[in-house]
């Protein structure tokens, strides 16, 4: 029950991340006289809709997207083109003409006046910069709730569990075996045989009071082979604990958490610690959403390559899905369910989502910057060609150009979205079969 509350949870902040993209464009659209026809959220069969005004509003049945349908996207063609019509018989030339056709049908006599392409380049950008920028808007929120009203999760010095087993190659979980023993070559880990149970503080080692987690375990790891004294707090009795640390061969991780396959020496106790929320300053919040978004910008540039490993290590070759890899709005929503069922505080499955619709806000932002049709950063990047054409044809003393003719990139526009439907296809696939596992 938890999993699908929280799967419609996150179908509802996807809807709603959607629904203020497309709002960013309606809003200045609609203030610089505009004629908007339709406001949709989603794609296919509408479930929903209501006409108000000049507007139909809605909801579709596949809630991939949405789209605010704007008349007069594509210019009418100029007389010269109009005139070689006739030798244009090509399969992009009859689709470029179908297309302006359509658009022009749009266009009633008196509507001359609001269609998009007579405006102003600056109000152009901002129209299609309207859809991103509340994506970022959204992000900004959301990431300054997260990291000033509940806080970021750090390692705290209570223990949050005891693991029974020393790990070993063949049990590296260090569960026990149904019966409470302990596997072949495996043993009572430290923390068992000295009595250390959840829920007690380390406030102290070798007499020395303990600041953080992080020193604590690197003091641990150092003392292989030897005894430690460990101060400890349970239910308000201070304790003091001899301990003797295991000396293992533990896994070795990048700074990326993926093993490397080597194994390093160190002390082994065998507690893990609890998590403490520490709310950081609104200054914090600008470094935090600038690192995530350079990271977000190395995701994008990389897509091709995880997509291409999606295909040929996870769906061919059946090896276990990336956790870092492309995920969809399904496999995002999942995600939602699984965290909504972990055995977590409630504060940390908040924490989870507010994080997971942020980042997921902030790459909608940066990828609808793209400079490639249909993207808005296609709409931005035609019309800034344009001012800086009219630019130089005022410098040189020539007669204003007029519009671009964005109608000549329907060819791409269609090539590109038929590429985000197949790439799209495949990771909504892939999360339906080899799912993201948080566990």
């Amino acid at each position: 029950m938890l999993q699908l509350i929280g799967i419609v949870i996150f179908v509802v902040l996807i809807a709603l991340s959607i629904a203020l993209h497309e709002l960013g464009h309606f809003l200045p659209a609609k203030k610089f006289g505009v004629k908007v026809t339709e406001f949709m959220i989603g794609f296919g069969p509408a479930l929903w809709t209501r006409v108000k005004g000049e507007t139909r509003y809605g909801f579709k049945a596949v809630p991939l997207g949405g789209y605010v349908r704007m008349i007069g996207m594509l210019p009418p063609a100029k007389e010269s083109e109009e005139a070689a019509a006739p030798a244009s018989t090509g399969r992009f030339a009859t689709m470029i003409a179908d297309a302006r056709q359509q658009s022009l049908e749009e266009v009633g006599p008196q509507d001359q006046d609001r269609v998009f392409y007579r405006l102003p380049v600056r109000k152009r950008v901002m129209v299609m910069l309207g859809g991103p920028t509340m994506n970022l808007i959204f992000a900004t929120v959301l990431f300054s709730i997260l990291l000033v009203g509940i806080g970021l999760p750090q390692p705290s010095l209570t223990v949050n569990s005891v693991v029974p087993c020393t790990p070993s190659e063949l049990h590296p979980s260090g569960a026990a075996l149904p019966s409470g023993n302990c596997p072949v070559g495996s043993s009572q880990t430290p923390a068992m045989a000295a009595g250390i149970q959840p829920g007690d503080v380390i406030s102290g080692m070798n007499g020395k009071s303990a600041q953080d987690w992080d020193s604590v375990s690197t003091a641990l790891r150092a003392s292989g082979g030897t005894t430690v004294s460990l101060d400890l707090v349970r239910d308000g009795q201070e304790l003091v604990v001899p301990v003797a640390v295991a000396l293992i061969d533990r896994p070795e991780y990048d700074d990326t958490g993926v093993a490397t396959g080597a194994t390093i020496e160190g002390g082994f106790v065998g507690v893990s610690p609890g998590v403490d929320y520490v709310r950081q300053s609104w200054t914090e919040v600008p470094a935090f959403m600038w690192n995530l978004t350079t990271a977000s910008i190395g995701a994008l540039i990389s897509l091709p390559i995880r997509l291409y490993e999606l295909v040929t290590e996870t769906l061919i070759g059946g090896q276990e899905r990336a956790i870092d890899g492309p995920v969809s709005v399904v496999g995002v929503s999942r995600l939602g369910g699984d965290i909504a069922a972990m055995d977590e505080p409630i504060q940390g499955k908040i924490a989870t989502f507010l994080g997971l619709a942020a980042s997921l806000n902030l790459f909608l932002f940066l990828f609808n910057l793209l400079p490639i049709p249909p993207l808005d950063g296609g709409h931005i990047a035609g019309a800034l060609y344009e001012a800086i054409r009219r630019s130089i044809a005022k410098f040189r003393g020539r007669p204003d150009p007029g519009p671009v003719d964005v109608a000549r990139l329907l060819p791409v526009a269609y090539f590109v979205a038929i590429a985000l439907v197949s790439m799209g296809a495949i990771v909504i696939w892939a999360d339906l079969v080899k799912p993201i596992s948080l566990g």
